[in-house]
């Protein structure tokens, strides 16, 4: 391992921290049950409604937040005889966070499950066998426990100024 050098979180600020930014936009339940919903087909904010009995205030402030940070985007649409309503389907950009929201639901299935399992299964369209998140390092080596991977300052890392 040449070129590795001691690691002091303490010594590096987190203003900048991606983690950080991602829990600004999603770190709240409703966000992410929007997000679920949207992924599973849901896209009416009326079915939204129906679907997960968020508050209509609630529901709208989200979908506001997701366009807003460009993971959804509202697309057009009107029912015969009705007024111009609008749908929201997922981003590049909203797409991208697929795999989180396997991990979460991972994570869910192992600790938070009831005795008869989890509700939802997601299975691969071609062979379908269940879909799960797994870790693996550029170079393709499986990282299977967090002691597989060691945290090291990136190029947009910031000293602490009173370090």
């Amino acid at each position: 391992m040449s070129g590795l050098t001691t690691y002091n979180a303490l010594d590096w600020s987190v203003a900048n921290c991606p983690i950080g930014r991602t829990m600004e936009i999603l770190g709240e339940r409703w966000t992410v049950i929007v997000l679920r919903e949207v992924f599973n087909g849901i896209r009416r904010f009326d079915d939204l409604r129906v679907r997960t009995d968020i508050p209509r205030q609630v529901l709208s402030n989200r979908l506001a937040k997701l366009v807003e940070h460009g993971i959804l985007r509202r697309t057009p649409y009107r029912e015969p005889g009705a007024r111009q309503r609008y749908e929201y389907r997922l981003t590049e950009q909203g797409l991208d966070l697929y795999p989180v929201l396997i991990a979460m639901r991972d994570w869910g299935d192992k600790y938070l499950a009831g005795p008869e399992g989890s509700p939802l299964r997601i299975e691969h369209r071609d062979c379908g066998a269940p879909v799960h998140t797994e870790l693996y390092c550029e170079s393709g080596h499986r990282v299977t426990t967090p002691r597989d991977a060691v945290p090291r300052p990136g190029p947009g890392a910031r000293r602490r100024a009173n370090v």
